[in-house]
């Protein structure tokens, strides 16, 4: 099955996947401590403004998991003292779904050593729920959030884990953990 991107959150614990048809050739760069999603040296030039975004990124001992450019302004709200539940919904109210061919979901995630919350802007609804235990949510079939089996503790584990689930066209996975430090690792699809 086809999902696109998703994200799969709990306490301690996140991933993110690029899965795509249209631009697979990406890759997720570490840029001092951002992971970025980008173009592989060999992509074909493009002027989509979705395909290149920030895709994690620390705010105070959080990391912030997400499918675009609402990664940058989640971080901040968290940065300037929001609650994670209110920097989601800020964030992606603002900046709603994408306006692409296909009213493309922004999917994002804050994790803590102890909390997690989830978020989703679609076409038709805003969802940001608190979770204690995995949970994914993806851009297409699976836009509800759900409780998802994952058994990944650290970042290398869970970024693995992300990029060999049973969806198609995985692209390139990030992984993060979250204890007294945030942790983070890579998968790409040519590594």
């Amino acid at each position: 099955m086809y999902v696109g991107r998703f994200i799969v959150v709990g306490p301690g614990v996140g991933a993110y996947r690029v899965s795509s048809r249209s631009f697979p050739n990406r890759r997720i760069v570490d840029r001092e401590g951002t992971l970025t999603v980008a173009p592989t040296p060999d992509a074909p030039e493009t002027d989509n403004p979705y395909v290149s975004y920030n895709c994690v990124r620390e705010s105070e001992g959080r990391a912030v998991l997400g499918n675009g450019s609402h990664v940058d302004p989640v971080t901040e709200k968290l940065d300037m003292g929001y609650p994670a539940r209110d920097a989601l919904a800020t964030a992606l109210l603002s900046l709603d779904y994408e306006k692409d061919d296909y009213d493309t979901p922004r999917i994002a995630g804050v994790v803590a050593a102890e909390t997690a919350t989830v978020g989703i802007v679609r076409r038709d609804a805003l969802v940001v729920e608190d979770v204690s235990e995995p949970t994914l949510v993806a851009t297409y079939e699976e836009d509800d959030p759900r409780a998802f089996e994952f058994a990944a503790t650290d970042a290398d584990a869970a970024a693995r884990e992300a990029y060999d689930l049973d969806f198609e066209h995985a692209v390139c996975a990030a992984g993060v953990a979250v204890d007294d430090a945030v942790r983070t690792a890579v998968v790409n699809g040519a590594d």
